[in-house]
């Protein structure tokens, strides 16, 4: 028994550790990104007793834009961030203070044959600088459908596109807010004019594992490291 309760421990203390690292591993698969994902019924428009709506849907020409739940618009990626911050501060104090000997019938006042003189000095100094820079660049494109048509005419989108070359996976996901008057003539529109955008570039596979830490070096490098 007092050799298996020490095993016991470190067993069990690595299958915590495991747990803590398999909670980390992002989730690729998911029901609400995928093409047969059902779509949302459209808002109807406000009922104003006209006899034509705005941006309804009775279609006197063929457009192939875009305009209704289920419909394809194709999203160009054009994304590119950048930001940078910089601080440094400085700051020193000097402090001296001294106060002679008194003198006492005409004679300075001496312990030990030095002067009873007193002086203090100090001197303190801080200095600190930091920096950050960050850049982020994201092209291409990705053809999203219409998940839900608002009722002032906006249109929710949603898609993503996965690449399987050689022995990885490559994923792109976009969701957002997209106006009509911003598609253009090719079914088109810039993912800058898209509200509420949430678009998401992540890899699975050997190439992204090798550059993935470990379980272990991952909770060495937690808030949960108490060292």
């Amino acid at each position: 028994m007092t050799t298996i309760a020490p095993l016991l421990r470190v067993l069990a203390v690595i299958g915590c550790l495991a747990l803590a690292g398999c909670v980390t591993q992002p989730a690729f698969k998911d029901a609400q990104w995928a093409a047969t994902a059902p779509m949302a019924p459209e808002t109807p428009p406000p009922a104003d007793g006209a006899i034509y709506h705005d941006m309804g849907s009775m279609e006197l020409f063929a457009d192939p834009r875009a305009h209704r739940a289920g419909d394809i618009l194709t999203i160009v990626l054009v994304e590119s961030t950048q930001a940078s911050k910089k601080a440094t501060t400085s700051t020193s104090k000097t402090d001296k203070t001294a106060i002679d000997a008194p003198t006492i019938f005409g004679q300075g006042l001496s312990i030990g044959g030095k002067a009873a003189g007193i002086s203090t000095h100090g001197d303190r100094s801080f200095s600190g600088n930091g920096s950050s820079s960050q850049s982020n660049q994201l092209t291409g494109q990705i053809t999203v459908t219409v998940a839900q048509r608002l009722s002032n005419g906006n249109l929710m989108v949603r898609g993503e596109k996965w690449l399987t070359i050689n022995q990885g996976q490559e994923l792109v996901r976009v969701s957002g807010i997209v106006r009509p008057q911003d598609i253009g003539q090719d079914n088109t529109v810039a993912s800058t004019r898209v509200a509420d955008a949430r678009i998401s570039y992540t890899g699975h596979g050997t190439l992204a594992d090798a550059n993935t830490q470990g379980w272990l070096s991952r909770f060495f490098n937690s808030k949960w490291m108490p060292f």
